[in-house]
């Protein structure tokens, strides 16, 4: 190996990943003593995901504000991400009908973990609820919460807002933006360096606390899952990027290495931004604007891997039941997934939303807590591919505007 590998972050995280795994499963529960490695990683990168997010999206719609794409622009990446996150969900329908991952499947000697406990966690809010929830009364209180769509809708307005002020009056505002911008870019970086760490200790406690038994009893349909999310990972977005960008494919994937394996570690969309975004603009070279405006609207609403998962785990009951689904049961898993995406978390964590996704189709819900135990292994998995399309989302709609920058 080069000495200039070693030196590779991406390297670097995944042969911490493997050690911790190792580790893991060596010392079972007793790896939790290296859970404050990856408490103190999460809690660092946390600390400036918040600001981040919120001087980005100000100066990207400043910068994009006075373009005349800039209403293209906007509605061109809320339509890839709403697009993507359905098609991921029918992709995850077809290859659930195809290889039947829950059917003539035998858990009577897992049925002690089945609960209806979560019954009354699948509430998703309508359009309306939605839209006026993303609408802040108080956006310090909203910076207290961290409710990043209220967070986001505030900033978008503000940074419009000033590149409709002179020129002379908003050039210092926006010069001090990209200072500070730079400023949480060097405090990433510095963050970085103990990223090996950090990713040794989550993999460790992850693989110690829960280990690999509970995957043996659906070994079928994480096969499955990983299939689908490399489909559409390896499939729908480099083909995407080759029909609609002048970006080379093999580039772009060589690029993306590096924030894959720390979504891989950290399972969080929110904290693998500050890497996506650096390695976005500094090495796929997309412009400053565009960057700043897609990714953090895609580490929020943009779940694709997300939409794989809630649409294979549906199919999973569903055969695992004997439930058979209409058009009907169909149509509304791919609806509830794609606008249940919106708002979802960016963070790690048991996602509820199945519950609304199987409630919607009419399937039993109370094999849930099977997969529970095992959402930290398909949370890392998934939010690969949701800062994936982040970037891919960057790429193509960076072209319609590279001629107003």
């Amino acid at each position: 190996m080069k000495p200039a590998l070693y030196k590779n972050i991406g390297v670097q995280v995944v042969i911490a990943m493997v050690i911790g795994a190792l580790v893991g499963a060596l010392m079972g529960e007793q790896a939790a003593i290296f859970a404050p490695l990856g408490t103190i990683f999460i809690h660092l990168i946390k600390m400036l995901v918040i600001p981040l997010i919120g001087v980005s999206i100000i100066a990207g719609a400043a910068n994009l504000g006075n373009s005349p794409e800039a209403g293209k622009i906007g509605i061109s990446t809320f339509a890839f991400f709403m697009l993507s996150s359905a098609l991921a969900v029918a992709l995850a329908l077809v290859m659930g009908w195809i290889f039947q991952p829950g059917h003539a499947l035998d858990l009577s000697h897992a049925s002690h973990l089945f609960s209806n406990e979560y019954s009354d966690k699948g509430e998703v809010p309508g359009v309306m609820d939605t839209i006026i929830g993303m609408i802040p009364e108080n956006v310090f209180a909203s910076l207290m919460d961290a409710n990043i769509l209220q967070i986001m809708v505030f900033c978008l307005f503000l940074g419009i807002a000033l590149s409709k002020q002179p020129k002379e009056k908003s050039a210092p505002i926006m010069d001090g933006l990209d200072t500070i911008i730079q400023a949480f870019i060097w405090m990433i970086n510095v963050v970085m360096l103990i990223a090996p760490i950090g990713v040794f200790g989550l993999m460790a406690d992850s693989v110690g606390t829960f280990g690999f038994t509970m995957l043996t009893l659906v070994t079928k349909l994480f096969a499955v899952y990983v299939a689908s999310i490399l489909i559409f990972g390896f499939v729908f977005y480099p083909l995407s990027i080759k029909l609609f960008s002048k970006m080379s494919v093999r580039t772009f994937i060589s690029k993306m290495k590096k924030p894959q394996a720390v979504a891989l570690s950290t399972a969080s969309s929110m904290a693998t931004l500050p890497v996506t975004m650096e390695v976005v603009e500094e090495e796929l070279k997309i412009s400053k604007a565009t960057t700043a405006f897609v990714l953090p609207l895609g580490a929020t609403i943009n779940m694709s891997g997300n939409a794989i998962y809630y649409g294979l785990v549906a199919m999973f009951f569903a055969q695992l039941f004997q439930v058979d689904l209409s058009l009907t049961a169909y149509a509304a898993i791919i609806f509830t997934a794609t606008l249940g995406a919106i708002g979802q978390a960016g963070v790690p964590g048991p996602s509820f939303l199945v519950v609304a996704v199987l409630l919607a189709a009419g399937i039993p819900i109370e094999g849930l807590p099977l997969l529970f135990a095992l959402d930290r292994i398909f949370d890392m998995i998934r939010t690969s591919l949701n800062i994936t399309g982040d970037a891919a989302c960057a790429v193509i709609v960076d072209r319609f505007n590279q001629k107003h920058l």
